[in-house]
């Protein structure tokens, strides 16, 4: 017969191993899921680039490029989405960084139409790389677009005449915001994920 203090100590122990039990369970379902999404988004990088290479307006392409079927940057680094966390002051989302892993950047197929991707370090706060725009859109009728973009972060199209935005969450039950946005739209499309945006121009490629 164990004594109650021995009994207690048999349950903690046995209480510890369960929890260390369920815990590598829990890991490797994350994990699994982790390499799910980064496939599923490989998956959609390839087909996004692929139908960019088929279009009439592919001649900014090199003949890499076109012999891979793949126009996407080298991978971003650990390191390089780190530090430039550490530059921005937040956590980017896990769906962008899912894409810099991917692919660190890519040109678009026709920057009339869609935004190139920047690299990681070429990412920053709207406000400091076109304030003007923040003006124009902080005006009494569209003050609450205005405020979205003081807050945007802009990750694609810098030097084209449409953006694509990535918006912070101003609480805890919020979600990031994903925006297209150009002034003669007029104004933004949003989209709920970046997956929906990728997957939204494969369909709009003619």
């Amino acid at each position: 017969m164990y004594s109650l203090r021995e009994m207690n100590m048999i349950n903690k122990f046995a209480f510890a191993i369960l929890l260390i039990l369920l815990s590598c369970g829990a890991s490797e379902s994350l994990q699994k899921e982790t390499a799910n999404r980064a496939s599923d988004m490989k998956k959609i990088l390839a087909e996004l680039f692929q139908k960019s290479l088929t279009t009439t307006y592919n001649n900014s392409f090199t003949p890499e490029q076109i012999k891979n079927n793949w126009i996407g940057n080298v991978p971003a680094t650990e390191k390089e989405i780190k530090e430039t966390e550490l530059r921005l002051g937040i956590k980017l989302p896990a769906d962008y960084k899912e894409f810099l892993k991917i692919a660190n950047g890519y040109p678009t197929y026709n920057d009339a139409v869609e935004p190139s991707f920047e690299r990681i370090n070429q990412i920053e706060y709207l406000k400091y790389f076109d304030p003007e725009i923040i003006k124009l859109w902080s005006q009494k009728q569209t003050e609450e677009i205005g405020k979205a973009l003081s807050k945007s972060i802009i990750v694609a199209g810098k030097q084209e005449e449409q953006w694509f935005l990535l918006i912070p969450p101003t609480g805890k039950n919020e979600k990031w915001k994903y925006w297209k946005f150009a002034s003669w739209i007029p104004g933004e499309i949003e989209y709920n994920s970046l997956t929906e945006y990728f997957l939204e121009t494969i369909n709009g490629i003619e």
